[in-house]
């Protein structure tokens, strides 16, 4: 585990800390030869997550830190570094993009972590030979990355990564309206003071309340950080010209803007469970038949799960990756 200074994060609106932890995890091969150098694949988190969530132990089942160390030291996976990114906000994520609402989350990313890492470790230096991984929003991020920055990232993967938002944010609106108005006068103030004068996500609006406002900061902020909600709180009904800022955002909207950097891209893997609460299976159908559409092909799976509980397919897909990174 190591420290960076990001100087994208100093100053951020929210307070929240510049100086964030990051592990990389370095293969058996990177000590049995001090000359090489190797691929890396940067792994980020889904909304809420922090980096020590990578260490979390469920019954029965190996944690992430287990499972990366078993694909690279028990198979014949070609090695390469993973690094764990913290992206934590005080809402609890940064969707990895540039906001006035949370902070510089996307140039943390690229122009500061990236740098650190390659100064720091044997790294190919290079776009052919680096990609990123993630689940939910972390696989959200993971698609977007590359499309703003091919110049720095050749290949990606998404696990049921925040796709087609008419079907994965607006039934969210719908209860954070309902919430907002039976709890909390209607005001997300009320919400927030409410929420941080107890013990976090004891009540049962609490997950809803906390993505939705999070996301809109990320998304629909203004200039001077004022929130901007993509709907009426008073009714649900949507408020186009914000709802729109989300929608701009939408990687299957995405696609046709950066078809140039997704038709550079060495790998692409996308896949979601089949009973996905927030509808991320069609999400990544639809985006599969986007990239369709421009000549990309990726590996593609629907698989028998819901949104949580998923950790297991971040070995199939980072054994996919470093396979096809260059070397």
């Amino acid at each position: 585990q190591a420290t960076i200074d990001s100087a994208a994060l100093a100053g951020n609106p929210l307070g929240d800390a510049a100086q964030r932890p990051l592990w990389v995890y370095l293969p058996p091969a990177y000590d049995a030869d001090p000359t090489a150098r190797f691929p890396v694949i940067y792994l980020i988190q889904g909304y809420t997550g922090t980096l020590g969530m990578w260490a979390n132990r469920s019954p029965f089942r190996p944690t992430v830190l287990e499972l990366v160390d078993d694909l690279f030291a028990r198979t014949d996976t070609p090695p390469a570094l993973v690094v764990g990114v913290d992206a934590w906000t005080a809402y609890g994520g940064s969707q990895y993009v540039d906001s006035p609402g949370t902070g510089n989350y996307h140039s943390y990313l690229c122009d500061d972590l990236v740098p650190f890492v390659d100064a720091r470790w044997r790294t190919i230096a290079d776009r052919e030979s680096r990609a990123i991984t993630g689940k939910s929003s972390g696989g959200f991020g993971a698609m977007i990355t590359p499309m703003l920055r091919p110049d720095l990232f050749g290949a990606f993967a998404s696990h049921a990564g925040d796709t087609l938002y008419e079907l994965c944010y607006i039934k969210d609106f719908a209860e954070a309206a309902r919430r907002l108005r039976d709890e909390y006068d209607g005001s997300y103030d009320v919400f927030w003071r409410d929420f941080r004068s107890r013990v976090a996500f004891t009540k049962p609006g609490d997950p809803v309340l906390v993505s939705v406002y999070g996301v809109a900061a990320c998304f629909s902020a203004d200039p001077d950080g004022t929130v901007r909600l993509p709907f009426d709180p008073a009714t649900g009904r949507l408020v186009e010209p914000v709802w729109q800022r989300w929608l701009d955002w939408d990687p299957v909207r995405m696609v046709p803007r950066y078809a140039a950097a997704l038709r550079s891209q060495r790998a692409v893997w996308v896949d979601a469970g089949r009973r996905d609460e927030y509808y991320l299976d069609l999400g990544a159908q639809a985006f599969v038949a986007e990239l369709a559409a421009i000549g990309v092909a990726p590996q593609f799976e629907l698989f028998d799960a819901a949104h949580g509980a998923i950790e297991y397919r971040y070995p199939l897909a980072l054994r996919f990756l470093s396979e096809r990174l260059a070397r």
